[in-house]
């Protein structure tokens, strides 16, 4: 940046930029002026001497800020409204409140039910101490408030947010009766009279969850889903209702185990059967290792639904990376599927003795062994079902592909469980072993008694509990399939899940990922994405987004082609402390790769830091929904 004459008239200038403007036409090289935070102008070899600042781009794809519209980060805007490990990646919009939670209605603390804690704990995979810290700064207590304090933040990014259905529950029912029976009518009028006054408050739709491994954390409800998945099909119908006649948009999980269940809900996005069209938008498309045949019906489903005889605007989201999910012993979001897994994630976190317990029990060991081993060995449908990558489980068990990241024994880091195993295997037949006393004693004291792979996992499990870190690639490997699905017009890019799973997951640089993929077809299919990750999700959540015209707020980012083309995905995840949060966090780091970030005309990110005013003043807002 360079100072230019004192007399302006714009606040900065981009300079011969390649602008990709988000409608999908080729590019053009051209500047643009920014001034009172929105685009003044553009076109080639407008005057410097016009700026206070002109901006060297002639290196540079300059575009739309890009929109992230799968997060959870309800939470963090409390503690770091900057948003920091977003915004460095070129996300200006994010879409907060998914899964049907969410702070609309406040802490809602009654009756000793704690809801952000207990229905974000297990779901998110979230500390409760990081999450008690959040509840107790809450000061609101209904949706208009809460868009009220949103706009107080210092936000760093733009903020669209959702009804969420838990929440919303449990304010007209009480907790306890929100995961115990059906509303009554009154309570369901009750409902949708708070879903359109939010919507009218300026909130874009309304968010549910269907996936069956949503747990709630509080005793006694550890065994219970989150309030939303106690909702039968005339109550989803009801509330969506209401979201259709506003012209708002729906976010919705499939429920998983019912295929029958998952056609007739999102039928409700069909024109055809309701009279209106319904903006329906759905987590999520992946190429499931362990299932092929997932990726494959929900790309049909997308098509039938979209069609012109059943009229639905109905958009799965698409991951733009490897599905890479650490685990931190057996707390992971996947586990949760299965249920030997998920009773030791039932336990508190710090709750070390308590894991230990349950992995001496004869007959727990007994179920896990015969779980971990279903598949296989031996003959019939489930050794089938493996063998073809049509298996229940999302859940990878496969040794080769668990590659340990931390452990307490260093030697063993950078090592899949196949290679320990292998090692314990050898110690056990007392064959030669080249490695530490460390490590020779470790076998002795906790691998003596191992058989087979069930035993092994057992070990690693009551030697290490959480002090172990490790990962596996439960879906996406293959980066043509990818590819393909980015571009597939059906789907949207997302499901980024940046704000939740804190150790778990780290995709929030997913847009440039999608980019990049986009980028071996050339210009003409980097213009697609972009308008893919700007104007296509501004228009799906119903708000004033994604474009840089003459007139529109400047949300927009420079990048390097050079280095997004050199972005290696598989080491630019790092685990950071964040004093925020007072924990560890995975995250990205892939600087250089966006060279400016500008939310509202303010410089955010300068390619390898941030602005000084990021998260110190207000850059974003809540975007106005255009119902």
């Amino acid at each position: 940046m360079s100072d230019t004459t004192p007399d302006t008239v714009w606040d900065y200038l981009i300079q011969g930029a390649k602008v990709f403007d988000g409608i999908g036409e080729l590019p053009v090289r051209e500047d643009i002026a920014i001034a009172d935070g929105r685009v003044a102008a553009r076109g080639p070899d407008l005057d410097p001497q016009k700026a206070h600042k002109v901006i060297d781009a002639t290196e540079r794809w300059a575009m739309p800020g890009l929109f992230d519209i799968h997060t959870h980060y309800d939470l963090e805007l409390e503690v770091a409204p900057g948003l920091p490990e977003s915004v460095r990646h070129g996300t200006t919009t994010v879409v907060i409140a998914n899964c049907s939670l969410g702070l609309a209605f406040g802490a809602q603390r009654k009756d000793g039910a704690d809801p952000i804690v207990d229905c974000y704990a297990r779901v998110e995979n979230i500390p409760k101490d990081v999450l008690r810290a959040t509840a107790d700064r809450v000061d609101w207590k209904n949706p208009k408030e809460y868009i009220q304090h949103l706009n107080r933040l210092s936000l760093g990014p733009n903020l669209v947010t959702m009804v969420p259905h838990s929440m919303l529950r449990i304010e007209v029912m009480g907790f306890d009766a929100s995961i115990s029976r059906d509303p009554t009518e009154d309570e369901l009028k009750a409902m949708e009279a708070l879903l359109e006054h939010a919507m009218d408050d300026g909130y874009a739709g309304f968010s549910t969850d269907a996936l069956p491994f949503h747990y709630l954390a509080n005793q006694p409800n550890t065994r219970k889903t989150i309030p939303t998945q106690f909702a039968k099909y005339p109550e989803i119908k009801r509330l969506t209702d209401v979201v259709r006649r506003k012209g708002g948009v729906w976010q919705a999980t499939p429920p998983k185990d019912s295929t029958m269940g998952t056609i007739k809900t999102f039928l409700l996005s069909c024109g055809l059967l309701h009279g209106k069209p319904l903006r329906t938008t759905v987590v999520a498309a992946l190429d499931v290792q362990s299932n092929r045949k997932i990726v494959r019906l929900a790309r049909l489903l997308a098509r039938v639904l979209n069609s012109r005889l059943l009229r639905g605007d109905f958009h799965l989201q698409a991951l733009a990376a490897p599905f890479k999910v650490w685990s931190d012993g057996a707390v992971t979001p996947l586990s949760e599927e299965i249920e030997e897994l998920r009773i030791l994630n039932e336990t508190e976190l710090e709750d070390r003795e308590g894991r230990l317990k349950i992995l001496n029990d004869p007959a727990y060991i007994a179920s896990f062994k015969a779980m971990w081993m279903s598949g296989k060995t031996g003959f019939g449908l489930k050794r089938l079902k493996r063998l073809v990558r049509l298996e229940d489980y999302a859940f990878n068990r496969t040794l080769a592909d668990m590659t340990i990241d931390v452990c307490p024994l260093r030697e063993w880091q950078g090592l899949t469980f196949a290679d320990v195993f292998a090692r314990v295997k050898a110690a056990n037949a007392e064959k030669p072993l080249e490695g530490s006393d460390a490590e020779r004693a470790l076998l002795k004291d906790h691998f003596s008694g191992v058989k087979d792979e069930g035993d092994f996992v057992l070990a690693m499990l009551r030697a290490f509990d959480r002090d172990l870190s490790w990962y596996t690639v439960s879906a996406n490997r293959n980066e043509r399939v990818v590819r393909n699905l980015l571009m597939d017009r059906q789907l949207l890019p997302g499901f980024n899940d940046s704000g939740a799973h804190l150790t778990n997951m780290a995709f929030y640089d997913g847009n440039l990922r999608a980019l990049k993929l986009a980028s071996d077809g050339g210009d003409i299919d980097v213009a697609y994405m972009v308008r893919r990750l700007t104007r296509d999700p501004a228009r799906v959540f119903g708000v004033k987004g994604g474009g840089i015209e003459v007139g529109d707020q400047a949300d927009l980012i420079l990048v390097d082609p050079s280095a997004l083309r050199r972005m290696n995905h598989n080491n630019t995840v790092q685990r950071q402390y964040r004093e925020a949060f007072q924990h560890e966090q995975l995250v990205n780091r892939t600087d250089g790769v966006v060279s400016l970030v500008m939310i509202a005309g303010h410089p955010a990110w300068h390619g390898t830091s941030f602005d000084n005013a990021l998260g110190q003043q207000k850059m974003g807002t809540v975007l106005d929904t255009t119902f």
